[in-house]
């Protein structure tokens, strides 16, 4: 399978907005054959998520998919999800601090506001409709993805830059606290 090159912060496609995916462009064998090699890349940097812009595609595909990752094993399942031109209501104001990280910002996590109940709708690989409504940290992730889609990074997000940390020292120093205080949000959120 054909693995992609990720985009780091700094490339100019990161501050786009992708474009919308007509069905006939969907529909097409290059882009089927993009699809499957988004959620290839995905897989192979053990990414909860990745946005087609991040790849140097910039239309409006993202794939999130949650499986025992080894980068947020304490994220809630999300089977393989491709969403095309996304829409994201909120439908809740209680939001929550989420530690974020992210494939095109390395070994760089920080906390972000996020809200805590969303409707994502659009459509999947095939084009049907898609309508859900997601909460907690699954509707934390599905933003962060249509962020990127609207070229929005989660550094952007950051309440307060001295939540910044590389991975070592997140694991080190914040991840037992973070882990005790979302887990009991999990819960509460997928009831």
């Amino acid at each position: 399978m054909t693995l992609l090159k990720i985009a780091q912060i700094g490339h100019p496609i990161l501050r786009q907005r992708a474009r919308e995916v007509t069905r006939e462009e969907l529909a097409s064998p290059a882009t089927q054959a993009f699809i499957d090699a988004l959620i290839a890349t995905m897989r192979d940097a053990n990414g909860a998520g990745l946005a087609a812009i991040q790849v140097y595609e910039p239309v409006r595909i993202m794939a999130v998919e949650v499986e025992n990752n080894p980068r947020y094993p304490y994220k809630p399942r999300i089977p393989l999800t491709i969403v095309v031109n996304p829409v994201i209501e909120v439908l809740t104001e209680e939001t929550f601090e989420n530690y974020e990280g992210c494939l095109s910002v390395p070994n760089l996590r920080g906390v972000v506001d996020r809200h805590a109940e969303i409707r994502l709708t659009g459509w999947d690989r095939e084009g049907a409709p898609i309508d859900r409504i997601h909460r907690g940290l699954t509707a934390g992730t599905f933003q962060h993805e249509t962020d990127h889609l609207d070229g929005v990074l989660f550094i952007d997000r950051v309440k307060d830059p001295r939540s910044l940390c590389t991975w070592a020292e997140f694991d080190r120093f914040h991840k037992q606290a973070f882990v005790d205080r979302i887990v009991p949000f999990i819960q509460r959120m997928e009831r």
